[in-house]
């Protein structure tokens, strides 16, 4: 009987630090859940601004500028 509380003490404490590994885990996952769902977000921004960059190139283009001057134009130059 002796041995068995000796036993139980000793899991116990295996108990916690397996709960503790295991909810650092779930954490980290959830982290890695969100950022990934930032990095896409960005990513339908930087879509949306190069079509009106193409749009604003294709423009220039069909008002009888050059290729460089469009893109020039477009990026804010004169």
């Amino acid at each position: 009987m002796i041995e068995e509380k000796k036993n139980s003490k000793k899991c116990s404490g295996k108990k916690k630090i397996m709960f503790a590994y295991g909810f650092i885990q779930l954490g980290s996952s959830f982290v890695s859940a969100v950022a990934l769902a930032a990095i896409a977000l960005g990513f339908c921004s930087v879509k949306k601004e190069s079509k009106l960059f193409n749009k604003c190139v294709a423009e220039i283009i069909e008002d009888g500028g050059t290729t460089p001057e469009a893109v020039r134009y477009c990026n804010g130059g004169n």
